[in-house]
């Protein structure tokens, strides 16, 4: 399958081959034996436009799930996917890198490489202090790497393991691989641990079609026994890949602790595409039992009110069509060679994939007046700002648009539409664009006194934003330091294939400590960047109890300037409160906006502005995460490099990811406030220096 053939698609996407996001291999040039390449220009390494200053990247070449990260003798190990050719996907083998203090890495060769036809997939380590395996000495406990073998010459997955005895820097492939083969061309991504009341090791790996989890169980890391599955279960649009499972306590309850199953799916992700779901439940060795407060699903719902369209008819009635992307009249479902078309009503919809995406045109509806507060509407296809799209136009100018999301299931959207009640409007559905997603889907346009909303998964995210997948948890870490710290791969399957940048291409989020609170709803996973993190601050600035104007005075006085930065702020918020935020990678006509809007419970990140976008249709859009005011407050963490930003709201309540790619002058940032009074109680900036300098 080509890139063309994936584009927008993923979410469809039903067996191994989502992993090809680009599958041209882009050759060999720069190549240096098996380990990573020289670079084959003049610009000197960890200097390039959009490189990440204190994110892990490569040197150079693709790089995607981080694997097998274990703690062993001082280090802390990062294994990688990684195609060591080039900066396209193929090829996969297991980099390597390691660190002592989860800052600053130290590149390693190639730890396992594609050979003999099976490609080196995702998996996980541990360090056999038992010597269950039989692969080490006394005094040296062998590091066994358990890996997806995965066969470029037949439709088959299985696990392999492999062995090292010199701290992971030599492996052995075990002569009896595979240890566990079931059959499927769709195994993967095994994580394993020792589970001490059974006395043995436990595997959970996913079985991606079915959208479930296996549970294996072995004494020697050589021989599995099935224990029981787990799913589907929460988001199923997407297939699941590289699970996760560990034990938190839960805080401020002593003594009582949960197990957290964390499962990536391809599709459905809050933010569109790719995401990680987490399930908190108990685990007794065997089998996983979801905990009895995780969300139920919620259904759709759509208010009484005044239709405005249904396009139920042969026609479009009085509404009038120009160009050749509407045809004679409403759609009935999917057209030729069109993906699935669902989520619409009734057995008519709007939909200009007539013919493919090369089709263009508009079509408005008659003058009518906005008789109640809230108009909603169905809506899919593409997510191309001002090019497909629902406008709503008020004495001629739009004053609300919406696009779909680059997928064919139409899902609800509203408007709040109380400024022009009483006023004459018109609708205006708009397809100009002939690319990929170049269409958009419309039904049931509906006033009402209250919004309509879709049906809602029961889903728990790790993070809202684009940008975090195959998040797994690092092994071995001893008991007196007692963390669980994971990362995950700063990227969605959309378009990670895409990314404008080289000689490399992927990057890792930062490692990240996860606990689980006890919240109104039962317990619930928090996130915050590792406390090491904080040796990097440079230069700064403090302030207490001031304005928005006022804060935003000390930080141009403090000259405390970006791309590279750490932000906090702390906003006291009133019940006249308006939006309020932050503007980072400000400058040179881009910025990324992370917006609070406490009245709806929203927490946004809207990098439609944020530099370069045309890259992929899917890249410009805005996220959305749940946000709490919690004792009339609202607190931001965020964290700027060159090409990206993580936003932690309410000591990591709330995540957002996202990837960014601003021009080199969007170095400002700064604070903002609208529609209402909000205070600034504490503000503290860092500019951050480069863990490669």
């Amino acid at each position: 399958m080509n890139r063309s053939e994936l584009a927008g698609r993923t979410a469809r996407v039903e067996s191994w081959v989502r992993r090809a996001l680009a599958v041209a291999w882009a050759g060999t040039a720069g190549l240096t034996g098996w380990g990573w390449s020289v670079r084959a220009d003049d610009t000197a390494p960890y200097q390039e436009r959009w490189r990440p200053q204190y994110h892990f990247t490569p040197v150079r070449n693709w790089m995607n799930d981080p694997n097998g990260l274990v703690f062993h003798q001082g280090e802390y190990h990062l294994f990688y996917q990684h195609n060591p050719f080039g900066d396209r996907w193929g090829h996969m083998s297991w980099g390597h890198a390691v660190s002592r203090d989860l800052v600053h890495w130290e590149h390693l060769p190639v730890a396992l490489h594609e050979q003999d036809g099976i490609m080196i997939f995702s998996g996980s380590a541990v360090v056999d202090e038992r010597n269950t395996s039989g692969f080490g000495r006394e005094g040296e406990p062998a590091m066994v790497a358990i890996y997806t073998g995965h066969s470029t010459t037949a439709p088959r997955q299985a696990q392999h393991i492999a062995w090292s005895r010199d701290r992971g820097r030599t492996w052995t492939k075990y002569s009896g691989n595979p240890v566990l083969d079931i059959g499927e061309s769709d195994f993967r991504d095994p994580k394993v641990f020792w589970h001490e009341p059974t006395a043995r090791w436990v595997m959970v790996v996913a079985w991606p079609l079915q959208r479930r989890v296996r549970f294996y169980g072995s004494k020697d890391l050589r021989q599995w026994e099935h224990l029981s599955d787990f799913g589907p279960a929460g988001c199923v649009d997407g297939v699941w890949e590289c699970p996760d499972l560990f034990r938190l306590p839960v805080e401020g309850r002593p003594g009582e602790e949960r197990w957290v199953l964390v499962v990536s799916v391809s599709g459905g992700a809050p933010s569109g595409g790719s995401g990680v779901q987490y399930f908190p439940g108990r685990f007794d060795g065997r089998e996983f039992r979801l905990d009895p407060s995780y969300p139920a699903a919620e259904p759709e719902f759509v208010p009484e009110g005044r239709v405005l369209a249904d396009f139920e008819g042969e026609d479009y009635q009085d509404w009038t069509a120009t160009g050749t992307a509407f045809g004679s009249g409403p759609a009935r479902g999917t057209l030729p060679h069109q993906q699935p078309v669902t989520g619409f009503r009734g057995r008519g919809l709007v939909n200009t994939y007539l013919g493919g995406d090369q089709a263009q045109g508009t079509l408005r509806s008659p003058p009518f007046v906005i008789t109640h507060d809230f108009l909603s509407f169905l809506i899919g296809g593409g997510a191309h700002e001002g090019q497909t799209c629902l406008n709503l136009r008020v004495d001629g100018e739009v004053v609300r648009t919406a696009t779909g999301e680059n997928s064919e299931r139409l899902r609800w959207k509203w408007w709040d539409v109380r400024p022009w009640r009483g006023r004459e409007a018109i609708l205006e559905i708009v397809d100009r664009h002939s690319g990929g997603w170049g269409h958009v889907n419309v039904d049931h346009i509906v006033l009402a006194d209250q919004p309509a909303r879709s049906a809602r998964p029961p889903a728990l995210w790790a993070d809202h934003g684009s940008d975090f997948y195959a998040a797994v948890s690092w092994s071995g870490i001893p008991p007196e330091d007692g963390r669980r710290i994971w990362l995950g791969w700063m990227a969605n399957l959309e378009y990670a294939g895409d990314v404008p940048t080289s000689p490399w291409r992927g990057a890792m989020t930062l490692p990240r400590e996860m606990s689980l609170r006890w919240l109104a709803d039962g317990p619930r996973l928090m996130q915050q960047p590792v406390r090491e993190l904080q040796r990097l601050r440079g230069p700064g600035l403090q302030g207490r109890n001031c304005s928005v104007d006022e804060a935003n005075a000390l930080a141009r006085e403090a000259q405390v300037r970006g791309p590279l930065l750490e932000l906090i702020a702390e906003f006291e918020v009133a019940s006249r409160t308006g939006v309020f935020g932050l503007e980072v990678h400000r400058g040179g006509g881009a910025v990324t906006r992370i917006e609070c809007d406490a009245a709806a419970g929203r927490l946004r990140l809207d990098r439609r502005r944020s530099g370069e976008t045309a890259f992929h249709p899917a890249f410009a859009r805005i996220m959305e995460a749940p946000l709490r005011v919690r004792d009339g407050n609202v607190t931001l963490h965020v964290w700027c490099d060159a090409s990206c930003v993580e936003v932690f709201a309410n000591e990591g309540e709330a995540v957002l990811t996202a990837l960014v790619f601003p021009p080199p002058e969007a170095v400002e940032w700064g604070l903002f406030s609208t529609g209402g009074p909000v205070r600034v109680r504490r503000l503290e900036a860092w500019s951050l220096r480069s863990i490669w300098r």
